[in-house]
């Protein structure tokens, strides 16, 4: 069971890449808590599935990528340390690491941490990109 949780989150990631809505919804609870820190317009916790598929589509906006490095478990929880950055053009684009804590239960994710690298560059990428919507 424990490998199969990394398994769970390594699957999030291919239907977040692969724009799959439906197996997103099928890896993700229903009740979902997604914690996002820092002072810019998508940091606060995300609560529902809903809520979590529409800051998974407000990542596309900043052709936001993510690329898992390592990966730690338990048998309730994975940790994933990874780079993530944005593909925009003509813009000064996110490049940091971050570590996510992913809590699973009952072979579904139901709750994430996420924990910046560098929380001011996130807060200053993302403002650029999200205070005009």
């Amino acid at each position: 069971m424990i490998e199969s949780n990394t398994k769970i989150v390594q699957s999030l990631y291919e239907a977040y890449v692969s724009n799959d809505e439906d197996a997103v919804r099928q890896i993700l609870s229903d009740d979902i808590q997604w914690h996002i820190p820092g002072n810019h317009p998508l940091s606060e916790t995300k609560k529902g599935l809903n809520d979590v598929l529409a800051f998974l589509s407000q990542l596309n906006k900043a052709s936001f990528q993510a690329s898992s490095n390592v990966v730690g478990y338990n048998d309730q929880f994975v940790i994933d340390f990874h780079r993530n950055w944005s593909k925009l053009d003509g813009e000064d684009n996110l490049n940091n690491m971050s570590c996510l804590l992913w809590k699973i239960e009952n072979k579904k994710i139901v709750e994430v941490f996420n924990f910046p690298e560098d929380q001011h560059k996130v807060g200053s990428s993302f403002k650029k990109v999200y205070t005009n919507e």
